[in-house]
C-alpha cells in the first residue's frame, strides 16, 4: 500500500495495516482505497476578522461551506491560499476539515475561561478566539518552546486580544489554575494515523510502542486537566489518530478514575462532562 503526498511515495506501515484490518474486518479494503483519493482542503474563517458577506466578497477564489463548522469551507489545493496577502493579514487560518468538528464540540462562549492545554500550531486555539469575540479569558499552552512560538505567531496574526500563551507542562498548569476554567480542550500528542496521507514522514515514526507510549502520556494529560476545571465544566479529547489504545481506551481508563465525570453525546465527539 502506498500513499502519494507531494510526488514523494509512502508506505503505510504493515502492522499498521494489520492492525487496521483486525479492526475494521471487511470494511479495511474501503479504509485503504481512501488513501489513493484526492485529499480535501480547508480553511476557516477569522469570526475575529468581519462578516461573512465581506470575507466572500474579498476571497480571489472560490470556497465551498463545510457543513459543519459556521466558519470552515473547502478550497481547491490550486488556489495555494498560504500565499495569500489576506492569510497574512489574518482573515482565515487554512485548518483541516475533519479538524474544525473539535471546536464545534467544544462549543465555546463569549465570557468563559476556556483552556488549550494541547494549543499548537493554533488552528482550534484561534477558532476558539472566534467563538469567544474578545470576551472572556483563553489561555493557550504548549510545552515544546519552539511550538509554542508558533502558536504565538498565529495567534498575534488572527488578531485575538484575549489570549495567553504559555509553554508549560501540565502538572505545571494544575498547580496554577485549580479549578478555574469553564472548559478544557485536550487536543492530545498522539501516533498522529489520520495524518499519514497529509505528512508522508508520519508513517515512518509510527510503530506499536509509540502508540503504547502516547496512551500512557494522554493519560496523564487528562488527569492534569481534570484538575482545572470547575463543577459543572466541559472537558473534550481529541486526536489525530485511529488507534483504540489512544481513544476509547483512554477515556475508559479516565473515567474509571474519575466517577464525577459523565459522557455527553454531541454530533461530532464524545464531551466530558464534570458533574
Amino acid at each position: 500500500m502506498y500513499i502519494i503526498m507531494n510526488d514523494q511515495k509512502a508506505v503505510l506501515p504493515e502492522a499498521f495495516q494489520e492492525k487496521m484490518r483486525g479492526l475494521l474486518g471487511s470494511e479495511y479494503e474501503a479504509f485503504a482505497a481512501g488513501y489513493e483519493k484526492e485529499r480535501q482542503y480547508g480553511l476557516r474563517r477569522n469570526l475575529l476578522k468581519g462578516p461573512e458577506e465581506e470575507f466572500i466578497k474579498a476571497m480571489p477564489f472560490p470556497l465551498e461551506k463545510i457543513s459543519w463548522a459556521r466558519e470552515g469551507y473547502y478550497y481547491d489545493a490550486a488556489c495555494r491560499p498560504g500565499r495569500h496577502v489576506l492569510h497574512e493579514a489574518g482573515a482565515y487560518y487554512i485548518q483541516e476539515p475533519s479538524a474544525m468538528a473539535v471546536v464545534e464540540a467544544l462549543s465555546p462562549e463569549p465570557g468563559e475561561r476556556i483552556l488549550d492545554l494541547c494549543a499548537a500550531p493554533g488552528g482550534k486555539s484561534t477558532q476558539i478566539a472566534g467563538r469567544m469575540q474578545g470576551r472572556g479569558l483563553l489561555v493557550a499552552n504548549e510545552v515544546v518552546g519552539e511550538r509554542a512560538r508558533v502558536l504565538s505567531q498565529n495567534v498575534e496574526r488572527m488578531g485575538v486580544a484575549n489570549c495567553v500563551v504559555c509553554s508549560e507542562k501540565p502538572e505545571r498548569m494544575a498547580a496554577l489554575f485549580p479549578a478555574f476554567f469553564d472548559r478544557v480542550l485536550v487536543d492530545a500528542p498522539c501516533s498522529g494515523e489520520g495524518m499519514f496521507r497529509k505528512d508522508a514522514a508520519s508513517a515512518g515514526e509510527w510503530s506499536p510502542g509509540t502508540v503504547e507510549m502516547c496512551a500512557k502520556r494522554q493519560a496523564l494529560i487528562l488527569d492534569e486537566a481534570d484538575r482545572m476545571i470547575k463543577p459543572g465544566g466541559v472537558l473534550i479529547y481529541s486526536t489525530c489518530t485511529f488507534s483504540p489504545e489512544e481513544n476509547e481506551g483512554t477515556i475508559s481508563a479516565f473515567l474509571r478514575n474519575h466517577e464525577e465525570y459523565d459522557i455527553e453525546e454531541t454530533a461530532f465527539e464524545l464531551s466530558l462532562i464534570h458533574i
